[in-house]
């Protein structure tokens, strides 16, 4: 195990050594640079530690959380730190080679140049303090996104029906009981008619659930709370002493399912009934593209739902909408879906700009997205994962108001 961690630390070497310099020729401060070396050293040996060390029949613990946390900020000034610097000597070397064959015939590698190490770290200071920030401060700054969809063969009934979309809550990853019960009441004041919420409620293991239950179960909403499974409830990211214990586990998350109140659609539909007329709420499991779980059963969920049928599904995976929900011969008016997260790091100017490394890999990964008259909407998530924090890229409540097209209310 430990010779496939071998490439991995020759580049943390190289980037530290570069890094050094970069501190070293900006201020030639011998304190300064201790100081610099204790801190390295610090966060380096409490991320190995705490990786290696870590009992992996518990999940992740919020030590774990934060020694990724520190690492990658610390990593982000090194990256530039590096790139500066390594830009630098390339240039240092190939103008030590143009010297010596010209007519000076001298290979003489010039010194660095400090105001370039200085760029750097200035440079480099911007990730480094954003992602501090985000541990402390925008993992729990919730937002609020509303949006309105138009739909020709929406029933007249649920003109102005209000949706409150939550995802990928990550139980075992808040650590902050007040901020969390601030989310929930924030969910609670936008007043939703449905609660719908699709999937991740734990990193890991069930259990991360148990403390929040009291607090979820206090969402509510006049026509129910419905939920789906995320790829992280099935208890696949972390080693069992039997197939018992990880079937137990399993049924322990269905169990807080319910004592939150929310109805846990397995494959499986309900119907919302509002003066005599229905919409469909469709729940698939897990379908993912990739190495991800594909429990989901599309036509399994659709048994008791009718082709005319104004129908809302809830599937975890947004990569599910492009593989399956839009080439499936019933149309799905609305999709919700999480999981991407938004890479908890991005830049957003609302009604401007979306940036974020995640579109790389998703195609689909945050807001609404729209194909024909079908639609689809991307949460970026209550919780957090991994990395402890958020940057740019905030935890969100979705609110969707659906509306009859051409109608006069």
């Amino acid at each position: 195990m430990f010779l496939r961690w071998i490439p991995l630390i020759i580049v943390i070497l190289i980037v530290e050594w570069y890094a050094f310099q970069a501190i070293k020729t900006a201020f030639n401060n011998k304190w300064l640079l201790g100081v610099y070396s204790s801190i390295v050293v610090l966060v380096l040996g409490n991320f190995f530690w705490q990786f290696f060390g870590y009992d992996r029949t518990e999940g992740w613990t919020h030590a774990i959380a934060y020694a990724i946390g520190f690492f990658v900020a610390l990593a982000s000034l090194q990256i530039v730190l590096f790139s500066f610097l390594f830009l630098e000597d390339v240039l240092r070397l190939l103008k030590a080679f143009v010297d010596f064959f010209s007519e000076r015939r001298s290979f003489d590698i010039p010194y660095r140049r400090k105001f370039i190490s200085q760029i750097a770290i200035g440079l480099g200071a911007i990730p480094f303090a954003s992602l501090l920030y985000g541990m402390y401060q925008g993992r729990y700054n919730y937002k609020v996104l509303n949006y309105t969809l138009e739909y020709d063969d929406l029933p007249e009934e649920f003109n102005g029906f209000k949706i409150t979309q939550i995802s990928d809550l990550h139980c075992g990853s808040f650590d902050n009981f007040e901020k969390v019960a601030y989310g929930v009441d924030l969910i609670n004041q936008q007043k939703g008619d449905v609660i719908l919420f699709t999937g991740d409620l734990v990193n890991s293991v069930a259990k991360e659930a148990a403390p929040w239950v009291k607090l979820f179960s206090k969402i509510t909403a006049p026509f129910g709370k419905f939920s789906v499974m995320g790829n992280h409830d099935y208890g696949d990211y972390t080693e069992w002493e039997s197939i018992s214990a990880k079937e137990k586990n399993l049924q322990n998350l269905f169990n807080f399912h319910q004592e939150m109140g929310f109805d846990l659609l397995l494959n499986e539909s309900r119907k919302i009934e509002k003066n005599g007329n229905k919409i469909a709420i469709i729940g698939v499991e897990n379908w993912g593209a990739g190495r991800f779980k594909k429990a989901g059963d599309l036509s399994k969920s659709l048994t008791e739902v009718d082709k005319n049928d104004f129908k809302i599904l809830l599937t975890h995976d947004p990569s599910h909408w492009d593989a399956e929900v839009l080439p499936h011969k019933f149309t799905f008016h609305l999709t919700l879906s999480g999981h991407t997260h938004g890479f908890q790091f991005g830049i957003e100017i609302p009604g401007w700009f979306k940036w974020s490394p995640i579109k790389w890999r998703y195609k689909q990964w945050a807001g609404i997205y729209e194909s024909e008259n079908q639609k689809l909407n991307v949460n970026r998530g209550f919780g957090y994962l991994a990395y402890p924090g958020r940057v740019g890229i905030w935890p969100e409540i979705t609110v969707i108001t659906l509306k009859k097209k051409n109608s006069l209310i």
